[in-house]
């Protein structure tokens, strides 16, 4: 991805509004002049809630703790992955708590301006690639290698891909490889975009509970292969060289990167039981998963869902509110 998630992921890079959803009501934080402009007496954290389910669990979990255990007040910023570096570099949140590799960023904000630093590993290990579901791979092993797709081209047309076979997408903002990769690796294929990731998800449920073939950009961890068993169709072998290349001349596979958590430096430094809490936080692609799968799955409320975790997971949790 140009690569938001390209060094890592699924970014979503386009320029977004950023909207906040404070512990109590709506609020502006495009205009907060900084993350400690709360009222006083008042502890608040302000965290980046990127789109994606994972990043939605990760929020939820630490959220609840922050308040029920520490007893601040969060509030919470939508925002698109690159927009996010830039209202944590300004003050306007306190962390993103799960990121998928912006070099770019990294270098402007935490080399050369000193406004950001890291948080430390989520302890997820995030993965983006093409996947057909386990039951056409079963009967079509040969599929699992991108030199074969042109074969099965035609069983995978789509109204909306016209003559060619279809390589759905999420959302058109995820900054990803797949046009410069059909392209470079001339293939008979056109990328669709479901819009978003819930649409995407529910298009592969649909496939899976008609038995039908597709081929779909998908990442690691994402709680729907519980769901829809899907194995990943063999790329080119990433390299450093391939990934350093303009991203319309990228022909190699996504690479698989330990996703951190990244902080304000001023927060990191003045943000006292908060930033130590979430320089802690460190759980599983399990854990991560079970609160996913409850969100999207089972319809839970992001709180509700971290509750339930919470509520089954204490010998997880309790080692973030440790002091050192």
């Amino acid at each position: 991805m140009n690569r938001s998630r390209t060094r890592l992921l699924v970014a979503l890079a386009s320029a977004g509004t950023l909207l906040a959803t404070a512990g109590c009501g709506a609020a502006d934080m495009t205009r907060q002049a900084s993350p400690f402009a709360a009222p006083a007496g008042v502890r608040t954290v302000t965290l980046s809630v990127q789109s994606w389910v994972g990043a939605q669990a990760n929020v939820a979990v630490a959220e609840h703790l922050l308040k029920e255990e520490l007893g601040y007040r969060v509030d919470l910023v939508q925002t698109d992955e690159v927009p996010a570096w830039d209202a944590l570099s300004q003050g306007r949140v306190d962390a993103i708590l799960e990121d998928w590799g912006h070099p770019e960023q990294e270098k402007l904000y935490i080399d050369e301006k000193e406004t950001i630093v890291r948080g430390g590993d989520l302890g997820v290990t995030g993965h983006i690639g093409w996947y057909v579901p386990k039951y056409w791979a079963d009967e079509n092993p040969d599929v699992t290698d991108w030199k074969n797709l042109d074969k099965y081209a035609d069983e995978l047309r789509t109204a909306e891909s016209g003559g060619k076979g279809q390589l759905m997408d999420g959302s058109p903002s995820y900054v990803t490889n797949d046009v410069a990769l059909v392209k470079n690796l001339d293939l008979d294929y056109k990328v669709v975009f479901a819009g978003s990731e819930a649409a995407q998800i529910t298009q592969i449920q649909q496939f899976a509970k008609e038995k039908k073939p597709f081929l779909s950009y998908w990442y690691q961890p994402q709680w729907l292969f519980n769901e829809v068993p899907m194995v990943e169709v063999k790329l080119p072998e990433y390299t450093e060289e391939c990934a350093a290349k303009d991203p319309k001349d990228i022909d190699c596979a996504y690479p698989t990167t330990p996703l951190q958590k990244f902080l304000n430096a001023d927060f990191a430094e003045r943000g006292g039981d908060a930033a130590a809490f979430l320089k802690k936080f460190h759980w599983s692609e399990k854990d991560q998963n079970e609160v996913s799968e409850l969100i999207a799955s089972q319809k839970l409320t992001p709180q509700e869902a971290a509750e339930r975790w919470i509520d089954r997971h204490p010998d997880v949790w309790k080692k973030w509110l440790k002091k050192s």
